[in-house]
């Protein structure tokens, strides 16, 4: 028997035949009102059970939290709020809830006790609503490649390499921690360990999805990457997902048309698909922002917010031209900023990104041509010599949220450069390698995905998009 969810049934029409149903308790009123929801959709269905014609200690069972299935008529609701209802001819409890100890009461909880209840807080309207846009939008980003050209690339997890150069990585060895083997010089000696070599946890995709996309075209990655930056922030998790295409016979400006056309389908797909959720998220959204002062609450919307960025062309501003706005903006000049402007080369931090997009220009913004020294060896060098081929889209209230590039495919320049950062051609031969063997222009960039399901859910901290964060001195469930 194929089981019905909430959702499905709420989209039929009231024809009094008998169905089934299960799911968790949300409320019970007056011995007699189940509210009840099984995770399908934001709206719960109402049960009216008459409990004089049911056994006390089945009653009793009822309770917030409580896994039940109920059989009874779908109807028409005579109450508000409601158009269908079950008046409930039969019920059985699957799984009690102690009302004393359910910690998910229906009342408003904090967002900081909810994380304390991980394994829980997905049972809440917040939760269940953020995790169903999440799904949304994953689907919504293999839908994206696969109907592109694209082919679906499964990076190493486990990599000797970093790609990002940043060395803040999660180690990964078999060694025994207390008693390692040693060298002579009484280093540890990697060559005893599982893969005879130092390897680390994936910081990035990239490296091998540029090698796959020199074979295949056009590669996507989509999996858990990590980074071991001690950062309590609320825009920063030590393991996260990341989307990373990587296209053969791209230059730069392919490479933007890609990720602003990429960006505006897979919110659009959310637009048209959570309605219910995104209706929810934003009335949370405005009653959370009733509290704070005028200035720090948003100047739109929600789904305003994700229309606006559907709906606009994206402003392509070259770093040099960033840099000159920032430099004589009225937050520089009066040293609003955290951070002071005062000459090109400057790596911009996300105040400064937020103001360029929200202030500014009033609208997402790729910046582009960033200054060599502050990006990575694999970004392609300018005639200039001191830019590179590099791009980052900014969005509201985010900052960056795709970072991408075009790859140095010339092979004494991308020597050159990693001679200069010290970066031995011994760890990266095969990547070399594809400098060597029909080389040709390519790029591409890569999506923070908690930063995408952030912005399209209005949460204010990246820990609460993520089913189970793994943050700096935590990593419980």
């Amino acid at each position: 028997m194929k089981l019905i969810s909430v959702k499905e049934l709420l989209e039929t029409q009231p024809t009094s035949q008998e169905v089934e149903i299960n799911g968790w308790v949300k409320t019970f009123r007056s011995n007699r009102f189940i509210a009840l929801n099984d995770g399908s959709t934001i709206n719960n269905i109402q049960c009216v059970i008459d409990f004089e014609n049911f056994d006390e200690e089945l009653i009793k069972g009822i309770s917030t939290g409580a896994a039940i299935r109920v059989k009874g008529a779908l109807v028409e609701s005579q109450g508000k709020g409601q158009n269908l209802e079950i008046q409930v001819s039969s019920l059985f409890i699957h799984g009690k809830a102690d009302a004393d100890s359910y910690p998910i009461q229906p009342k408003k909880h904090s967002l900081e006790f909810l994380r304390e209840k991980a394994h829980l807080r997905v049972r809440t309207n917040t939760f269940s609503a953020v995790m169903r846009v999440r799904s949304a939008l994953s689907y919504a980003v293999h839908t994206y490649f696969q109907q592109n050209g694209f082919y679906y690339f499964h990076a190493p997890i486990v990599t000797g390499s970093d790609a990002e150069g940043a060395g803040e990585m999660f180690r990964v060895t078999t060694l025994d921690a207390k008693n390692p083997p040693l060298n002579d010089d009484g280093a540890v000696n990697y060559k005893e360990d599982f893969f005879g070599k130092e390897t680390n946890l994936t910081v990035s995709g990239q490296l091998e999805a540029e090698a796959y996309a020199m074979g295949l075209g056009k590669v996507y990655t989509f999996g858990p990457t990590f980074r071991a930056e001690n950062s309590n922030t609320s825009r920063h998790l030590a393991e996260f997902w990341m989307i990373e295409p990587e296209m053969a016979f791209y230059d730069l400006d392919m490479n933007m048309d890609l990720a602003e056309d990429f960006i505006k389908w897979v919110i659009n797909y959310v637009l048209e698909n959570c309605q219910d959720d995104l209706q929810f998220l934003e009335k949370r959204l405005l009653d959370e922002e009733k509290s704070k002062p005028q200035a720090e609450r948003s100047e739109m919307p929600l789904i305003e917010k994700l229309r606006f960025v559907v709906d606009n062309n994206f402003k392509r501003v070259s770093y040099t031209e960033a840099i000159e706005i920032l430099r004589n903006s009225k937050p520089n000049k009066k040293k609003k900023f955290d951070y002071i402007i005062n000459q090109w080369g400057a790596d911009l931090q996300s105040e400064h990104e937020r103001f360029l997009v929200e202030k500014h220009f009033k609208c997402p913004v790729i910046l582009f041509d960033y200054p060599a020294k502050i990006k990575a060896f694999y970004m392609r060098l300018n005639e200039d010599e001191k830019t590179v081929r590099a791009m980052d889209v900014l969005f509201p209230g985010i900052g960056e949220i795709v970072g991408g590039s075009q790859r140095e495919e010339r092979l004494e320049v991308l020597q050159q450069k990693m001679a200069d950062l010290g970066i031995e051609e011994e760890e990266l031969w095969w990547y070399l390698d594809l400098r060597k063997f029909g080389t040709a222009e390519h790029s591409g960039f890569g999506l923070g995905f908690e930063r995408l399901v952030q912005f399209s859910t209005g949460m204010g901290n990246i820990r609460d998009v993520i089913p189970f964060p793994r943050t700096p001195q935590n990593a419980s469930f």
